[in-house]
């Protein structure tokens, strides 16, 4: 097979596995004389998550692949070339080239970095999405994002995540006061507000600190990750849904002078694999987490809801945690108000059909 007509195949495959029309070559021939291409790629996510750090591996592999091999990117974990929370830093500095997170690893410097990935009562995975690519959603962040130094390809989604690891239930509001809880970003601001104390433990650490007691409950992902974490070992109750995290996005991050003097086959090559990447991350964590969760109940997690009335109370907190925010910052506030109009009409649409038919579904299943 010809260098072209691999690149022809490879273009079609990735426009196939994001669900969209791809063009007939989406990256195009390399002449001969194409520059060769050497980056440097920083993962947020250490290697033990093989979806999440396999994504910048796979990321990396089509790009050499699609490219004949001019372009290699070499990929580390967190702390071999940048600490995960300055990874968005060293990008936009040019430390590196490349990175692979989410976007609320700047949310301390900038609240509205966490729209960009997921906020408390914010989109689904699959409305986030559709509001990056097709409602606006990238434009809205893309000022934001240069003036930062950086430029944004999505790079994958993991979906609504769980609730949580308790070492007790959460049967009310008044079980949240005291509770020491690792979470981070806008939902650890909204757990505070009811109460709780929200620590700031990092992954690798999580199980060691439950086991110690020094924290009361944690979230981390989904039940594939949760289950690699060994957390189920830790603390029995297992509460959902993660409302902080419905639809937590990813980004390819790229240095926006480097992108932008990066020639045109090159860049469409780099869109043409985050496409890729993007729809597997999501596509394997549909696949792997039914069968980790039938996993960890047999071993004796016990899957609880959170109540109704913690729900709505902390509904009622995001909003005003929101509200003041939006108050200081003009980009949150306009960047917010269009997010929230788009996840309301999302929501009009996907109760019509989506609801009513995945409800059907789910009802039929518990017949047998």
């Amino acid at each position: 097979m010809t260098p072209v007509k691999r690149r022809a195949l490879l273009s079609a495959g990735l426009g196939a596995a994001a669900g969209i029309a791809a063009p007939a070559v989406v990256a195009p021939a390399l002449g001969q004389a194409a520059s060769e291409m050497r980056w440097r790629l920083a993962s947020a996510f250490p290697k033990t998550l093989d979806i999440l750090f396999g994504a910048s591996e796979t990321f990396a592999r089509l790009v050499a692949e699609a490219s004949d091999g001019r372009f290699q990117i070499q990929v580390s974990g967190p702390g071999e070339a940048v600490a995960a929370d300055g990874l968005l830093d060293a990008v936009g500095t040019g430390t590196v080239e490349m990175g692979h997170g989410p976007a609320t690893l700047a949310s301390a410097k900038d609240p509205t970095f966490a729209l960009a990935t997921a906020l408390p009562f914010g989109l689904n995975a699959r409305g986030q999405s559709a509001w990056w690519l097709a409602g606006g959603g990238a434009d809205l962040f893309a000022e934001l994002f240069a003036r930062n130094g950086l430029a944004a390809l999505p790079g994958g989604n993991t979906g609504a995540q769980m609730g949580g690891w308790f070492r007790k239930e959460v049967r009310t509001l008044a079980d949240l006061q005291g509770l020491k809880i690792r979470i981070a970003g806008l939902g650890a601001q909204v757990l505070a507000k009811l109460g709780a104390v929200p620590q700031a433990t990092p992954g690798p650490e999580i199980l060691a600190a439950l086991e110690a007691k020094r924290i009361d409950a944690a979230e981390w992902i989904g039940p594939y990750d949760d289950e690699r974490l060994g957390l189920q070992r830790a603390a029995p109750v297992y509460h959902y849904p993660g409302f902080w995290e419905g639809g937590a996005m990813l980004h390819f991050w790229l240095n926006a002078e480097t992108w932008k003097a990066l020639p045109k086959p090159y860049r469409a090559i780099l869109q043409g694999a985050a496409a890729q990447v993007g729809a597997e991350v999501q596509a394997r964590y549909d696949a792997r987490n039914p069968g980790a969760l039938r996993r960890l109940v047999a071993t004796g997690a016990q899957l609880r809801p959170f109540p109704q009335e913690v729900m709505e109370a902390a509904l009622r907190t995001a909003n005003d945690v929101y509200a003041e925010i939006a108050a200081k910052n003009p980009d949150f506030r306009r960047v917010y108000e269009a997010m929230r109009t788009f996840r309301n009409e999302e929501y009009l649409w996907f109760q019509v059909a989506e609801y009513t038919f995945d409800n059907f579904m789910i009802r039929a299943r518990a017949r047998g």
